[in-house]
Parts: structure tokens; C-alpha cells; sequence
């Protein structure tokens, strides 16, 4: 299957040799002229492009609004974004990285630059959506009320840790906050993703270091879960298997890629069994989930 891209530009030139470079290195590329137009093409796909690349400066809906719709879209968030602009500056560039945006490409357009870019954040943008694809077959899930994330668990976060136990499977021995009260279990979201993982995958990818985003369908929330082990003997195999989770009502593509920089220092000092503090670290997450999108 090609990788789609969406193509949000209006200047025609520009459109034209985007689409032929990238239609020529087997993508498949839809188009619309701004923003406005970019969020009708999205209602009316069935599918989720793998790549949003939009330039800033249109009419009727500029790239950082049409950013901003998208990142407030639960059923879209996780989509990679890049901007595509005249606008070179320094501070525009941090601009546009400061939003969010998983990466920056300037005009006049470099090939290779675009392609880099382009097959870097598909690569795992299609490795993500096969994942999602069969998390939800394997648990028979039914499709996900997009609206309904963020109404029900407006600014939810949760940190949970996995260990596997040899006699029962995935155990959640610790979450923060301790107290919170929601209406699924955070025992079933463990073993959902521990489980799913596994069967999808096989007992050896979890002994790799792996992050995953996954919208939990079942449950209207989003899950960021990262996987690793370190040697013990103790254990089947000779591996201690563990997951550190971050749930939450929206997490967008670029939040995750920050949460995975935090799990994966909280995972350096698991394996070398040092302490770490919950909820300092959830506070950390709360920094990258609550920080408003200008």
C-alpha cells in the first residue's frame, strides 16, 4: 500500500512539483489549497494520510490554525505534521517546532531534503497505524466516538508501570495519581497493550526497547506505552519485561515523541534499579500534555 500524504498549499507551482516528486517515489498525495479546504478533505477520507505537509501563509485558514484544528482533533492529533514555508527565519522555524510540529522544510524546495523528511516520518507513521489496526481487531473494538475523548476525560493523565509476572502475565504494580477515579480499569488497559503487543509481535520485540501510541477505543482514552526489559534470571527467559504507560484524553504525534524522551530516562534508571520518583516525573507529562497550543 502507498503511503498518503496530504499536501495542504496554494500556490500551484509549488503543488505541482511536490506531487510529481512524491507521487514519482510511489506516494500517494491528495491536495487542497488551505487550511479550510485541508480539514474538508480529512472529514471526507476514509482513510488517515500518513504525513500532513502544509505550508503557513494562506488565506481563510493560515498552516498554524489549520495546525491547531488538527492537534485538537482526537481522531487526527497523532497524524506527523510539517510545516512547509517561505518563511526561513530562526525564530519562525522554532516557531513552528515551538507549536508542535514534527518537522520544518523551507522554500525553494531541496529533493532530497522533502523525501528525507517525508519517508523518515512515514516509516513510522505506517508502522504505528498497522499496529493500531490490528491492537483493535485483536480486541474487537468498536470504532471510537471522536468527539466524546475530551468531553469525558478532559485533561486526564495517568503514569502507570507494568512488570510481567511469570504466573499471571502483565501486573500493574503502580500508577499516579494514586486516587483518581475513572470508569475503566486500569488493570484491562495493561493487559490490553502488554498482551496485544505480544501476540502481534512475538515474546522477542518486547526485549527491545519499543514505544508505541495507541488510541484504547474501548475506553475513549489514548495510551503512550513503551516497552523494554533488562537481563534477570529470575525470570522466564532470563528477561524482566516491563512497560511504562502515559494515558490521557488527547496525546498528539509530537507529544509523543516528547513523553518517549521522559520514559526513556525513567526506563535508564529502571534498569539500573535506581529510584525514581512517580509523580515528579508525572508532573513532567503534565508539562507536555497541558501545554496550550498557541
Amino acid at each position: 500500500m502507498k503511503p498518503l500524504i496530504l499536501l495542504v498549499e496554494d500556490d500551484p507551482n509549488i503543488v505541482k512539483y511536490i506531487k510529481m516528486t512524491l507521487e514519482f517515489n510511489q506516494c500517494e498525495v491528495i491536495t487542497a489549497e488551505n487550511g479550510k479546504v485541508g480539514l474538508k478533505v480529512l472529514s471526507e477520507q476514509t482513510e488517515c494520510p500518513d504525513l500532513i505537509i502544509s505550508d503557513i501563509l494562506m488565506p481563510e485558514l493560515d498552516g498554524y490554525d489549520f495546525y491547531n484544528e488538527i492537534s485538537n482533533n482526537p481522531a487526527l492529533c497523532h497524524i506527523p505534521f510539517v510545516f512547509l514555508s517561505a518563511l526561513d527565519s530562526a525564530e519562525e522555524i522554532r516557531m513552528g517546532k515551538m507549536l508542535g510540529a514534527d518537522d520544518y522544510l523551507t522554500k525553494p524546495i531541496n529533493e532530497d531534503d522533502l523525501m528525507a523528511t517525508v519517508f523518515g516520518k512515514i516509516k513510522r507513521s505506517m508502522h504505528t497505524k498497522l499496529f493500531n489496526k490490528r491492537f483493535n481487531e485483536l480486541f474487537a473494538l468498536d470504532e471510537i466516538e471522536t468527539e466524546s475523548i475530551t468531553d469525558e476525560y478532559r485533561d486526564l493523565i495517568i503514569l502507570i508501570e507494568v512488570q510481567w509476572d511469570d504466573r499471571i502475565g502483565p501486573k500493574l504494580v503502580n500508577q499516579f495519581p494514586k486516587d483518581i477515579k475513572v470508569e475503566f480499569s486500569l488493570d484491562e488497559i495493561s493487559e490490553m497493550l502488554f498482551d496485544g503487543l505480544k501476540a502481534m509481535y512475538g515474546q522477542d520485540y518486547v526485549v527491545e526497547a519499543e514505544g508505541i501510541l495507541v488510541p484504547v477505543k474501548k475506553f475513549n482514552v489514548m495510551a503512550y506505552a513503551f516497552f523494554d526489559s533488562y537481563p534477570d534470571n529470575a525470570y522466564r527467559g532470563g528477561e524482566k519485561e516491563y512497560m511504562l504507560s502515559v494515558i490521557s484524553s488527547r496525546i498528539t504525534y509530537f507529544q509523543s515523541l516528547k513523553i518517549k524522551e521522559v520514559l526513556m530516562e525513567i526506563s535508564s534508571k529502571y534498569k539500573k534499579q535506581e529510584e525514581w520518583d512517580f509523580k515528579e516525573f508525572w508532573e513532567d507529562f503534565s508539562d507536555i500534555l497541558l501545554k496550550p497550543i498557541l
